[in-house]
């Protein structure tokens, strides 16, 4: 009953042709044909340069370093790469109740809780 446009599905980016007039998909197209800042395409030139000149760049600037994943050796106690490792080592202070047997708070602990497993080298 809302008269208002809802969007459903997998368009989640604005298309780029679209906003500068050139798509020739139409309703085929597999991106958003609607202007919304909150969807809008990576900026370009801020994510090969790490900066843009437009002050009014209507474009989304994410900080490159929020895009690195997570190690998944480090995250298992021991990453052979060390400092020159492409993946983000980020320390975390496991849970000592969880070490222990059993932490009352659950999910909501703000500490590390998961089984660390033993990888060999065969």
């Amino acid at each position: 009953m809302c008269p208002f446009r809802h969007l459903t599905g997998e368009k989640t980016v604005v298309c780029k042709h679209w906003l500068r007039g050139l798509c020739k998909k139409g309703d085929q197209c597999e991106f958003l044909h609607e202007y919304d800042m909150g969807r809008m395409p990576e900026c370009y030139f801020y994510s090969k340069f790490g900066e843009c000149s437009n002050k009014d760049c209507p474009f989304l600037h994410i900080d490159p370093a929020s895009k690195i994943k997570d190690c998944p050796w480090y995250d298992r106690g021991f990453c052979k790469h060390g400092p020159a490792c492409k993946h983000r080592h980020t320390r975390r202070v496991m849970c000592t109740n969880y070490l222990v047997g059993f932490c009352p708070e659950g999910l909501r602990c703000k500490y590390v809780q998961k089984n660390l497993k033993i990888i060999k080298k065969n």
